[in-house]
C-alpha cells in the first residue's frame, strides 16, 4: 500500500451461497489484500447464516474484515465490484444467490448517502450477519450512536440462525 497518500480504516462484510463459499470468501479476501492500496488488518470467524431479503435459497457464509486503505470510498467500492466480477458475481435478482458478496459498512467516520453508494451501509444495524461478525474484531465501533456489540448481542438472541464455524480465512 502507498504509505503517501491518507490511509482510512474501513470495515467490509463478504457474503457467498453458492458453491464452495469457503473459497470465495477466502480468494476475496486474497484478492483485496493483494491490491496495492488495501491491507487487510483483521478477519472474522465465519458464520452461516440464513438468507436475508430473499429467503428461499442457500444459506450464506459470512465474515467481516477491518482494512487499511488509501482508496477513496468511491474507489473502494469500484474496487470491490471487480472483484465480485473477477469471482463470478452475477446481479440478477435482489438479494438473489451469489458467488461473492462485498459490502463497504464503514468507512472512517464516512457518512455518504448515494444512489450507488450509502456509508454506513444503510442495512448494517438490520442484519444479524453483518453486526455479529463486525462485533467480533470491532465492538466498539459506532452508527447512530449505538455500539456494534450492543445491537450484535440483540440479534444474537433474536436470530433463528447465525452460527459461528470452525472455518478460519487467513491472508
Amino acid at each position: 500500500m502507498n504509505m503517501k497518500m491518507k490511509v482510512a480504516i474501513s470495515y467490509l462484510s463478504l457474503g457467498s451461497n453458492i458453491g464452495d463459499r469457503l473459497d470465495y470468501l477466502r480468494q476475496a479476501t486474497r484478492l483485496l489484500n493483494e491490491h496495492n492500496a488495501i491491507s487487510v488488518m483483521k478477519i472474522s470467524s465465519v458464520y452461516e447464516t440464513t438468507a436475508w431479503g430473499l429467503e428461499n435459497q442457500a444459506d450464506f457464509y459470512n465474515l467481516a474484515l477491518e482494512i487499511k486503505t488509501s482508496l477513496p470510498p468511491d474507489e473502494l467500492l469500484s474496487t470491490c465490484q471487480d472483484i465480485e466480477i473477477k469471482l463470478a458475481r452475477t446481479r440478477e435478482i435482489l438479494w438473489g444467490p451469489r458467488t461473492i458478496d462485498i459490502d463497504i459498512l464503514l468507512y472512517e467516520n464516512v457518512k455518504l448517502s448515494g444512489q450507488s453508494l450509502t456509508i454506513p451501509h444503510k442495512y448494517l444495524l438490520e442484519r444479524s450477519f453483518v453486526t455479529i461478525p463486525l462485533a467480533e474484531i470491532a465492538p466498539d465501533e459506532q452508527v447512530k450512536g449505538v455500539k456494534i456489540s450492543t445491537v450484535a448481542k440483540r440479534h444474537s438472541k433474536l436470530e433463528s440462525k447465525c452460527l459461528k464455524t470452525a472455518y478460519k480465512v487467513e491472508i
